[in-house]
């Protein structure tokens, strides 16, 4: 009796399954028509501004060789463009120290409204409160918001105890090989570093 080598990715996972049948052509032919896929996500926000964030899952994050199943990417999508921005990490905490640079006042604020979804609090459930405005780049909202679902995702890719879920981009760390080490860029650190700017602008 031959013996079967155990298969690899293999994962027990529910999946929303939508019917799509292209025949077999020739290549060019065949390409073409796969390029005419349209790409399928989940709307999970609304912007005031017409726009939409949007989750694709599974994300394709591998580590060692293996899939992170429950990983998905998170989408800035525009409607009336038709355009789909892979929004990370970066670019949020470069749009903040913009911010920072601009007007201290106004990205601590921000800081602090991005701290209370951090803890858990829905953007929208406080968003007409804070009144947060923003000196340049990226519209407050969308930063709540996005921010959300990129520490959910966070929490999905490394989970505690062994790693530190959406404290790897609010503390500011980073995985190197098997450890974690402290990156000193995390949004806590502009947060506390803007804290002191004010302090001092107010002595």
């Amino acid at each position: 009796m031959v013996k079967r080598k155990a298969r690899i990715n293999v994962y027990k996972h529910e999946i929303d399954l939508t019917d799509l049948k292209i025949k077999n052509q020739p290549k060019d032919k065949f390409r073409e028509a796969l390029e005419k896929i349209k790409y399928k996500g989940y709307e999970v926000e609304k912007i005031s501004d017409g726009r939409k964030i949007i989750i694709s899952k599974p994300g394709g994050k591998f580590t060692f060789g293996t899939i992170k199943k429950e990983d998905f990417m998170v989408w800035i999508y525009n409607p009336d463009e038709e355009s789909l921005w892979l929004i990370s990490h970066q670019n949020i905490s470069d749009d903040l120290r913009a911010k920072a640079a601009c007007d201290s006042k106004a990205a601590f604020k921000i800081l602090e409204a991005l701290e209370r979804v951090y803890n858990g609090e829905e953007p929208d459930d406080f968003l007409s409160e804070v009144r947060l405005v923003s000196p340049c780049g990226e519209n407050p909202e969308v930063i709540l918001k996005v921010y959300k679902w990129i520490w959910g995702q966070e929490d999905c890719n490394y989970p505690s105890p062994k790693y530190k879920g959406r404290a790897m981009s609010w503390e500011g760390w980073k995985k190197v090989d098997e450890d974690l080490v402290k990156t000193g860029d995390g949004l806590l650190d502009l947060k506390e570093e803007l804290k002191k700017v004010l302090k001092q602008k107010n002595d």
